[in-house]
């Protein structure tokens, strides 16, 4: 069978389409990898924050709380999105948000630390709502027997996208050095080139992606409250999608340790190893092609020998990587994890999205995406938030940060071993009783 083919998408869909799709997760990856993980984490720890004790916890925070705003309004906007068909709609507003505040950003100088937060605050909301939004396309297009590959090629097509925006943000940051400047003149550019790529690439998403699902009986009069309640209904009904609940329980704990590496690799680098801004790009440039690697390969691997078996190898894996990092005193052990580190990324992920989509009732897909995002953004509260913690509460010890970040990975692949897939996707399929809202949908 090709790579790429047709019998892996659903009825009517088009390749096109798919590409459309896989092309926002080309666009926002800049975002991720440049803003959140490469550049501006520890642009905002030694610069806007002057090195500070604090300052590592205090990026933490600001992720933080743009996490808990997300985790408390993604399952709401979920509904909503369900009930009126409006999945493109928001994803197009959430994208000019995350682009906009991406821009402000550039403004960030030194001691800005207000106008840092407020920056990044509101454009990791609007990053994350775009990245729930677009995942629910995903049991649109995909047959439920090959959830898992593609998945992986938008996984692995956006590590891409992160690569471009890096390979351009460093093709700057190298040439302004070389100038005698400093980070606070070429690191603002490194944003505006972010924001203005991740723009331009999510209007191939727009033009190509059509919105399948179709406003639901009396859409027109219902508002928020008629999603809040769809939504509570969701929540007492939680017994028949058991597996569903297990794999959110387990991803809190997974993806917490993987929010821990998107978002503090670089200040571990620097505090620890004395890496430069340079060398520092160069290594989540690596960590992106793994990643790319990983996700494509494993998308296949998923499909074969099972989703949760392939996770479980992952989590391993993630084990594997976090032993290295503290046992690290010199780069060269650190370019081992690091390597291992982007394999396991993409890979786990994409199979977390795959697991999450089998498990969504056809009619509920932005919903169950939303309360996907919840446990998400959940994780993205605890991971870095305990390793702030660590480091502050023992004086700046990253290396014991990065030892507590593998515990998350440990309880995660304790978890998932209560997670049965084939229960989980018979649930979804299943016949569900009319609750206000939320029509039945057909075994």
């Amino acid at each position: 069978m090709p790579l790429f083919a047709q019998e892996s998408l659903a009825e009517g869909v088009r390749k096109r389409e798919v590409f459309g799709w896989a092309m926002y997760d080309f666009a926002n990856s800049g975002y991720t990898t440049v803003v959140l993980t490469a550049v501006f984490n520890a642009y905002f720890v030694g610069v806007v924050a002057q090195g500070a004790e604090w300052a590592t916890f205090a990026w933490t925070l600001a992720l933080a709380l743009s996490n808990a705003i997300v985790m408390l309004t993604m399952p709401a906007i979920g509904a909503f999105a369900d009930l009126r068909a409006a999945k493109k709609k928001l994803l197009m507003l959430s994208t000019a948000g995350c682009v906009l505040a991406t821009g402000m950003l550039a403004g960030v100088g030194p001691g800005d630390l207000a106008l840092g937060v407020v920056a990044i605050v509101l454009s990791n909301v609007f990053y994350s709502y775009g990245e729930a939004l677009n995942a629910a396309f995903l049991p649109e297009l995909a047959r439920r027997e090959a959830m898992g590959r593609v998945s992986g090629w938008g996984w692995s097509f956006g590590y891409f996208g992160g690569m471009l925006a890096l390979g351009l943000s460093l093709a700057y940051v190298l040439w302004a050095q070389g100038q005698g400047l400093k980070a606070a003149h070429f690191v603002p550019v490194t944003m505006l080139i972010t924001a203005g790529l991740y723009a331009g690439c999510a209007l191939v998403t727009f033009a190509m992606l059509p919105e399948r699902a179709q406003p639901q009986a009396d859409a027109a009069h219902r508002g928020l409250v008629d999603s809040l309640r769809r939504l509570a209904a969701t929540w007492r009904e939680a017994k028949r999608y058991e597996d569903f609940a297990w794999l959110l329980l387990c991803a809190v704990f997974y993806q917490a340790g993987i929010a821990v590496v998107i978002a503090l690799a670089a200040v571990y680098a620097e505090q620890v190893l004395g890496f430069k801004q340079t060398e520092t790009m160069m290594l989540v440039f690596l960590v992106n092609i793994a990643a790319a690697s990983g996700a494509f390969a494993f998308g296949y691997a998923q499909d074969r020998i099972g989703h949760r078996r392939a996770l479980g190898f992952t989590l391993v894996g993630w084990i594997v990587m976090t032993a290295l990092a503290y046992l690290a005193t010199s780069a060269t052990l650190f370019w081992v994890a690091a390597v291992i580190a982007g394999l396991c990324m993409g890979s786990s992920q994409s199979a977390g999205r795959a697991l999450a989509g089998l498990f969504a009732p056809p009619e509920r897909l932005a919903e169950f995406f939303g309360l996907w995002t919840f446990a998400t953004r959940l994780s993205a509260i605890l991971g870095p938030l305990t390793y702030g913690l660590v480091t502050w509460l023992t004086g700046g010890n990253h290396r014991l940060g990065i030892l507590s970040t593998g515990l998350f990975f440990v309880v995660g692949w304790v978890l998932l071993r209560k997670v049965d897939v084939e229960r989980g996707s018979r649930a979804a399929r299943a016949h569900l009783p009319a609750v206000p809202g939320a029509p039945a949908v057909a075994k």
